[in-house]
């Protein structure tokens, strides 16, 4: 994307912002806790309001920042109203509402083995915007990494996946990923403006379009009570899960572009396994190693040139 990001300039070259294989895992330790956040609130805090809540909140602690960039690129964002409504609707709104909805219905299990297809998700809509195929090194790459996400979620038993069954919540978060999926092709067409600018839009505007789906809510009885975990969830899932994981996907898919980023998403089953051993107590197993061995080498696979 030619101009996108291009006020990160000399003085990060080099850095962090210009390193795509740490963003994007960083994304991934971001996703994964969002991950095992939305399950913990289900009951506690609706799903509607918790990702409008996370929008908003968000909005608000980088509009102090993306203020300047948002005057400046205003003539361009007004422009391209239309594609930013749609990357705002699939990239923040609807994909992050659906997953939350998800959640309540599906299992932890089944959560992490559909995040496994999203990749290929990915590659159909690049293929389908622009005509892009998957080259045999990234093909290669995902499935060596989809076996070490199955290590994970079978606990290296094959037995356990023949257990597993699809329920309303699985139908829900594949159509999450499907839209999400989209989003992240159309990064490439984002209009050239500050990384600040198209985050803060893209938040403040998918906030915006979930107000409905929020009323809708409240008018159906579903409220929240503003508690300590209520409270402590909002302030974690605006700033991590939010704000700083999109800033780092959205520059590592400029970086590197969809095809190779996606597969870092199979990150988020090895960084949520790792919190509930550090966290939860659960132990180590030889499993976790092998499962893990697995998937960083079919990313390092799927994302050289």
């Amino acid at each position: 994307m030619p101009g996108a990001g291009a006020e990160f300039d000399a003085r990060r070259r080099g850095g962090l912002f210009d390193n795509p294989y740490l963003l994007l895992s960083l994304t991934s330790v971001f996703w994964a806790a969002n991950t095992v956040l939305g399950r913990f609130v289900v009951g506690h805090i609706p799903p509607m309001s918790f990702a409008f809540v996370r929008w908003m909140g968000a909005f608000l602690i980088v509009l102090p920042f993306a203020a300047p960039y948002l005057l400046r690129d205003w003539p361009v964002i007004r422009k391209h109203a239309g594609s930013m409504t749609v990357l705002a609707l699939t990239g923040f709104a609807v994909y992050n509402a659906l997953a939350y909805y998800a959640l309540q219905y599906t299992t932890a299990i089944n959560a992490l083995l559909l995040l496994s297809i999203s990749p290929l998700f990915v590659a159909m809509w690049s293929f389908a915007l622009f005509g892009d195929r998957l080259t045999a090194r990234q093909f290669a790459g995902i499935c060596v990494s989809i076996v070490g996400v199955l290590v994970i979620i079978s606990r290296g038993s094959p037995a356990v996946l023949a257990t597993i069954g699809i329920n309303y919540g699985d139908v829900i978060l594949i159509i999450a990923l499907v839209i999400y999926a989209y989003y992240t092709v159309a990064l490439r067409l984002r209009p050239a403006m500050h990384p600040l600018s198209f985050l803060a839009v893209g938040m403040g505007w998918g906030a915006v379009l979930l107000v409905p789906a929020v009323a809708w809510e409240v008018a159906s009885g579903k409220t929240f009570a503003l508690d300590t975990v209520t409270v402590a969830s909002f302030a974690f899932v605006c700033v991590f899960p939010s704000l700083l994981a999109y800033l780092c996907f959205n520059r590592g898919v400029e970086l590197i572009g969809a095809n190779r980023a996606a597969p870092f998403l199979y990150l988020i089953p090895v960084f949520g396994s790792v919190m509930a051993i550090a966290l939860l107590g659960e132990r180590f197993e030889f499993y976790h190693a092998v499962s893990y061995a697995l998937i960083f080498g079919g990313i390092t696979v799927a994302a050289r040139k």
